[in-house]
């Protein structure tokens, strides 16, 4: 006879931060469309797909539902293309700044990614400022 080992469906949810992030950004793709939104001013479907990650449209359709149900964008009907919808970020989703700026730095330091010139010096700089910049350029950009 052997035991049988508790599964994570046994398990209580956890209640650890870190754990419920990952649950609703820890894909591969998640925090890509987050950063288009927030630094490349990118809006519609189409432009995200055209960002050059290479992202299938079925995943990206599912990212972006997934995103909306959780708070992190908004999605409203294109005005000049009641077909199209358009996304942007709420409070919530602008909250990522810090979090992707500072993959950003991780990434730049270990991994040898390129920021965009003048992003972290201008975190490192002011971070304070960078954030407030960010907020008003999203929100008076339909964020």
């Amino acid at each position: 006879m052997f035991a049988m080992t508790p599964t994570a469906l046994d398990e209580p949810p956890s209640t650890c931060p870190i754990h419920a992030s990952l649950l609703v950004l820890g894909d591969r793709w998640s925090l890509l469309v987050v950063r288009d939104l927030m630094f490349a001013g990118y809006r519609s479907f189409n432009q995200f797909q055209k960002a050059g990650e290479g992202i299938a449209t079925n995943v990206l359709t599912d990212r972006l539902l997934k995103l909306t149900e959780a708070g992190i964008i908004t999605r409203r009907q294109d005005p000049d293309d009641g077909r199209k919808w358009l996304y942007g970020l709420t409070p919530k989703g602008i909250d990522l700044a810090p979090v992707l700026v500072e993959l950003s730095k991780w990434g730049t330091q270990h991994e040898r990614g390129t920021p965009p010139d003048g992003v972290l010096e201008s975190w490192d700089n002011d971070s304070e400022g960078f954030l407030a910049d960010l907020r008003n350029r999203l929100m008076r950009d339909g964020a």
